[in-house]
């Protein structure tokens, strides 16, 4: 199985997209962009209970550490950065989303604040020591797939990371966080990824995916409302284990109930 099946095809209609000169847009990919049309997924099942895994964040937000260069926008790559970080260390390259959640809190794309929680709870086994951030806003679809998948699975791989959990924040990103998650589980680590794009999640055909009416730019929850991302994140996690085949899973979190915009619960 490949991650983009029929990738000659792709390249031929992404070619067009590019002649067609919509490919000068400044951060935004437009309507006419030729998502990669993936027909199945690969699939590895959990062999361990979600309290015993080493488990890996993604983060398509573009995060990287203030003083360090940012992220250039002509060639994929991705930054390894000690999950120590806090919120003020932080800058990002942010392509197809506002930043302003991200920026207020750190947890809305990079929840490490909240992973955290989980491992000292016993949620999950290991928030592994570093997390990988990279700018998911590259339309070069098979590109992504030729420089950065490689390099990134081989760190991966180093670590003896047992599942990752991959956040997108803009629309392009959601395809290509649904190309790493593939490149993962062909690689026999099982994922999951948040979404608030289904049309997407489909197109690209990731193996296991959450879904919620959140917004790009927050989708790990509204900044600065630690109990929200707590459920969003709860909720996908907990899904990991049980899931036998690829599927979008529909999450029940709600937004925000009207007892708790009243309180002040944020």
């Amino acid at each position: 199985m490949e991650i983009i099946e029929d990738v000659n095809g792709w390249r031929s209609r992404y070619d067009d997209w590019k002649r067609s000169g919509a490919a000068n847009q400044a951060d935004d990919a437009g309507s006419d962009y030729p998502f990669v049309r993936n027909r199945r997924a690969p699939f590895t099942p959990a062999r361990r209970a979600l309290p015993m895994l080493n488990l890996a964040l993604i983060s398509s937000a573009g995060a990287y550490i203030d003083g360090t260069p940012a992220f250039d926008k002509s060639a994929p790559s991705f930054r390894e950065i000690p999950i120590e970080v806090g919120n003020t260390d932080l800058r990002y390259v942010a392509r197809g989303y506002d930043a302003a959640a991200v920026q207020q809190d750190m947890n809305a794309e990079v929840p490490i604040e909240r992973l955290l929680e989980f491992e000292n709870n016993g949620i999950i086994g290991q928030l592994n020591p570093v997390f990988w951030s990279f700018s998911g806003f590259t339309p070069d679809a098979a590109r992504l797939v030729d420089e950065l998948v490689p390099p990134l699975l081989e760190r991966i791989a180093r670590y003896e990371v047992q599942a990752a959990l991959l956040v997108p924040a803009s629309r392009l990103c959601h395809q290509s966080v649904g190309l790493i998650a593939r490149a993962l589980e062909l690689a026999g680590i099982p994922t999951m990824t948040l979404a608030v794009l289904k049309d997407v999640m489909e197109s690209v055909r990731a193996p296991r995916v959450a879904l919620y009416a959140g917004e790009l730019g927050s989708v790990a929850g509204q900044p600065n409302w630690p109990e929200h991302q707590r459920r969003i994140l709860d909720e996908a996690l907990r899904l990991i284990e049980p899931m036998d085949q690829v599927s979008i899973r529909q999450l029940t979190v709600v937004l925000q109930s009207q007892v708790e915009k009243a309180r002040g619960e944020r």
